[in-house]
């Protein structure tokens, strides 16, 4: 807006500037014209053309051309008096009032002692054109300054005038996905107090919310553990004092029930764990102990199984993750593993220098609709996709595993095939590897 007010103004410069130079050229015809008649009639030979030579050559400037020329004729046409250095082909033959542009020059005329003699002076539009550039460069020749200066200055004074506001950026962006502690922000501008109260009162209902449910999940499986575990060891005793036949064969599928119900209990559990935050540590460790010692446990609870583990043979991988956390992420990805691919099909457990940790098993491979759902609660692979005869999950395992993962600053990513495979499924998870861990 700037640079079109100054251009506005420009314009009405040369306007005002054509306005002036014909006033100026108008007044120089006036006053020579009365000094040219009074020098005519006063001569001794009338009808003689006389040339007005200058008071003195400019003893610098070489090749010098006065800016105003002009030419005084009687009515017929005839040269009575013309200025030094005039070029007589810009002027026709017969004298001409008024304004008009010829040439590149701009001539006037105007006539005395009753249209008898006339005078015809000329100025080169060069000149005016050289005088509008020169205005027009004084206008904007400072905007090129003040421009750059003013954008900066604003850029300054709007950057300290909403320090705050990116202080209370920078404390937002800060926090993770599992903070739901109050914002505590600098000093705020004022439209900016009642979104900071907002935002905080908002944080403070959810958080509320989160802990109550996590609070009767956790409690409603910790009641459920011992009234389960003492009907489960009741019927087992039931199913021993019975004979074979249809009452023993109720009693084992009572048994199975209660089973499925502390499996489910413990899950619960598992996941109010997850979701209540302490996934983190302070000192960081050497994962690989962690995952050889849940791999020995759960091949010893299931011979069958074939559990291998792959690890960097150059450096330790050291992570902050809490190691209960690792575990139970650890158990359920092997359990998803062994309930939902190839029945006693290898289970490869891989962790890479970086920190990621992949479990993968063969089995069907499944639809991508599928597979972006699997992580959510209570859901399982239909039976059609699985290849395993105890499909029996809880359909809460993968979705333990996304809440320890983002509760310690990871992500859990899930492929079908198996990454290298043309089959199975495989999740990886990125651990949080500590900053002073040495990566190979």
């Amino acid at each position: 807006m700037w640079l079109l007010g100054a251009l506005a103004s420009s314009l009405g410069l040369r306007g005002e500037l054509s306005v002036a130079f014909d006033s100026g050229l108008e007044e120089t015809a006036q006053r020579i014209l009365p000094l040219a008649v009074t020098e005519i009639l006063n001569r001794e030979q009338p009808g003689l053309s006389q040339n007005i030579a200058p008071l003195r050559a400019p003893p610098v400037i070489r090749g010098h051309q006065e800016l105003i020329s002009y030419v005084v004729r009687d009515a017929a046409g005839a040269v009575l008096l013309t200025s030094d250095d005039v070029d007589l082909t810009l002027f026709i033959n017969r004298p001409h009032l008024g304004f008009r542009n010829q040439a590149g020059y701009r001539i006037y005329g105007e006539s005395a002692v009753s249209d008898s003699v006339f005078i015809e002076i000329a100025e080169p539009l060069v000149h005016r054109e050289a005088a509008m550039h020169t205005a027009m460069l004084a206008l904007l020749m400072p905007l090129l300054f003040l421009i750059p200066l003013s954008l900066l200055g604003i850029w300054l004074w709007v950057r300290v005038s909403l320090h705050s506001v990116l202080a209370y950026q920078e404390a937002i962006a800060a926090r993770g996905a599992g903070d739901l502690s109050p914002i505590i922000a600098p000093a705020l501008l004022s439209e900016m107090a009642p979104l900071n109260e907002a935002v905080n009162q908002l944080l403070h209902r959810l958080r509320r919310a989160l802990e109550s449910e996590r609070s009767f999940t956790a409690n409603s499986a910790h009641e459920l553990r011992t009234p389960l575990a003492s009907a489960l060891a009741q019927v087992q005793r039931l199913r021993r004092a019975t004979v074979d036949g249809p009452l023993q064969e109720r009693v084992r599928h009572i048994e199975q029930s209660l089973q499925q119900l502390s499996r489910l209990s413990e899950k619960l559990l598992q996941l109010a764990k997850a979701e209540g935050g302490a996934l983190v540590t302070a000192t960081p460790y050497d994962v690989e102990p962690v995952l050889r010692y849940v791999l020995s446990e759960l091949s010893r609870l299931d011979p069958k199984s074939v559990l291998h583990l792959v690890t960097p043979k150059t450096s330790a991988v050291l992570s902050i993750i809490d190691v209960d956390a690792l575990s139970i992420l650890l158990r359920n990805l092997i359990e998803n593993a062994r309930n939902y691919g190839t029945q006693h099909a290898p289970i490869t457990v891989q962790l890479s220098s970086r920190g990621v940790l992949r479990v993968s098993n063969s089995g069907p491979v499944l639809p991508a609709e599928a597979l972006a759902g699997l992580s959510a609660r209570f859901v399982r692979a239909t039976h059609q996709h699985s290849c395993s005869s105890s499909s029996a999950g809880s359909g809460l395992g993968l979705a333990i595993v996304q809440a320890i993962a983002l509760g310690a600053g990871g992500h859990l990513t899930l492929f079908s095939p198996a990454p290298g495979c043309g089959d199975g499924f495989a999740a990886e998870v990125q651990l949080p590897v500590s900053h002073n861990a040495r990566v190979y």
